[in-house]
């Protein structure tokens, strides 16, 4: 029998339509990564370096991504802002104590307790295209990428869900710990930035081993470029030739919530969604044999007996040499937020890439995937393109320090 699709869902009504600076405590304890925890947890990155924690680190079981409109007016307001946010973010990696910035005589939210674990979060902070305008001089500083979210065939964007000044990524091991965070960084900033769209998000328990599986049941983020090897993340994360120079470090950030129609998904034969997917929903294991980190082979199958010519994996990745140069880093997280007006379930994926190029990667492997069988059952509904800032070097440096020099 035939699998209801997206459109008739559609017509069915299924998608409906002053900043303080905190106290720095930087020291021996950001100097490097944590070790595993008793309960086998993977270390956290630290918070100084070249680049980003929240980068180079997988997605943790807890996350939050949230979009803020600045309400500064001039560049002196952005640099206090980002030397702001810096501090905030240091002294909550660093632990300890709360330190007070100087708003209110509190010393904090208190669901830590007195005390704040350390070196339990990281966090990608990254600027949207309406921050390198006339409105803060930065025009001539504009990655030369960067812009408003394209719209793309099968798309219903939300604007209530999309774009924003400033992106946030907070992940940690506990939820409470990011939760501190967001609520720390919003109580630091009140009066430069305002929440413009929040989504807390997830990742799960490798089931069995492996990656962690999304809310459709499968394994996500098998393929892409390996974050420990720096031969790669420079030919596919970090930004290079033609950008400015500041930009050194950072990467293009595409975040896409994309609403996955779980209940219908539900309905379909396990064997459709492997051919929708190209890959086992078991194992992982791509349909022309393996192992989830086996390679698909496509050159034995090139009519698609196996993997299916219109199948996710195959459209996504042909794994030609035109289109080597497409891959990126996922950094993805599922999200559960509750049900709709009509009282279906609304799950699905906060699905962020980090680009060395938008034009060659994301925005390449979007258009290749336009009316894929998956369709059917996922929708983006909001997002935005954002520019993650290159990492806090030290002690005496800040987000941005280069940009705003």
């Amino acid at each position: 029998m035939k699998q209801p699709n997206r459109r008739t869902m559609l017509r069915a009504g299924v998608l409906t339509g002053g900043a303080g600076v905190v106290a720095a405590t930087a020291g021996p304890a950001l100097a490097e990564a944590s070790r595993p925890d008793d309960a086998g947890r993977r270390a956290l990155r630290p918070f100084h370096g070249t680049h980003q924690s929240g980068i180079l680190g997988d997605p943790l079981p807890a996350a939050t991504i949230v979009a803020f409109d600045l309400t500064i007016t001039d560049r002196s307001g952005l640099r206090t802002l980002l030397r702001t946010l810096t501090a905030t973010i240091r002294s909550l990696t660093a632990g300890g104590p709360t330190h007070s910035p100087g708003i209110s005589d509190t010393a904090g939210t208190g669901i830590l307790g007195p005390s704040a674990p350390a070196r339990a979060l990281e966090s990608v902070v990254a600027l949207g295209a309406g921050v390198f305008t006339d409105r803060f001089g930065l025009a001539a500083a504009r990655p030369r990428r960067l812009r408003a979210m394209d719209t793309f065939a099968n798309d219903q964007l939300d604007p209530a869900w999309c774009g924003g000044d400033l992106l946030l990524t907070l992940q940690g091991h506990d939820r409470d710990v990011v939760t501190n965070a967001l609520r720390e960084v919003c109580r630091a900033t009140r009066g430069s930035m305002q929440i413009r769209w929040k989504q807390d998000g997830f990742t799960s328990a490798p089931r069995p081993t492996g990656h962690p599986r999304n809310l459709l049941g499968f394994k996500d983020g098998i393929a892409g470029p390996n974050a420990s090897d720096d031969k790669q993340m420079g030919a596919h994360v970090w930004a290079g030739a033609g950008e400015p120079a500041w930009a050194a470090g950072g990467s293009y950030y595409v975040m896409r919530r994309i609403r996955m129609l779980v209940e219908f998904w539900d309905r379909v034969a396990t064997s459709e969604q492997e051919r929708i997917f190209g890959r086992r929903k078991d194992s992982g294991a791509p349909l022309s044999g393996g192992a989830e980190n086996s390679l698909p082979d496509y050159r034995n199958d090139p009519n698609g007996s196996a993997v299916p010519l219109d199948s996710h994996i195959r459209l996504a990745n042909p794994r030609t040499p035109a289109t080597a140069a497409s891959q990126f880093l996922r950094r993805s997280y599922s999200y559960d937020a509750g049900v709709d007006s009509v009282g279906n379930l609304d799950m699905g994926l906060m699905f962020g890439a980090f680009n060395a190029d938008l034009d060659r990667q994301f925005v390449a492997v979007q258009k290749r995937l336009a009316d894929e069988p998956l369709v059917d059952y996922i929708t983006p509904v909001g997002g935005g393109y954002f520019f993650a800032l290159p990492g806090v070097r030290d002690s005496t440096d800040f987000y941005g320090s280069a940009l705003l020099t």
